[in-house]
């Protein structure tokens, strides 16, 4: 019986992950496994791998063979050179460390408490012409809007 380590996907459409399992080369892509042996999550950034090192130096050395994945997977671990007895490779990247989440509230709730930094005009009407109101009186006064403004002032309050 050909025993192969190989990848079991797993997971929605777009958004696959797999297990590292070993299973009967005959078997299904997806089908009946002898053991799981690891994971490995490539939609995350760095990709997540996890291998169970004890279990896959025992399966390599009574002679399972990995698939290409496989393989590549396990030259990144370092499993595949401990096993042909080479040198370690560059240890793997690991993720950044998720910001406490009370932390993130309590900054945002402090930033929501001070005061504004500047002022509360969107770009659409700080782009507009200034009104009437805005302008000074002395050119309010050359166009002459104030004087009839003051008269139809002076009419509907009379």
């Amino acid at each position: 019986m050909a025993v192969k380590i190989r990848l079991k996907r797993m997971g929605k459409i777009r958004a696959p992950y797999y297990r590292i399992v070993v299973a009967d080369s005959r078997t299904k892509r997806d089908g009946k496994t002898i053991e799981q042996i690891g994971k490995y999550h490539p939609k995350s950034d760095p990709s997540f791998i996890e291998v169970d090192s004890e279990r896959a130096q025992h399966w390599l050395s009574v002679g399972a063979q990995p698939s290409e994945p496989v393989l590549a997977i396990l030259k990144r671990t370092g499993d595949w050179q401990k096993f042909k007895g080479e040198p370690a490779p560059e240890p793997l990247k690991t993720p950044a460390p998720k910001a406490d989440k009370r932390a993130l509230f309590d900054d945002a709730l402090r930033d929501a408490h001070s005061e504004p930094q500047g002022e509360a005009v969107s770009k659409k009407s700080a782009a507009r012409k200034p009104k009437a109101e805005d302008k000074p009186a002395d050119q309010a006064e050359a166009t002459g809007e104030s004087a009839g403004t003051e008269a139809a002032q002076g009419e509907s309050g009379a």
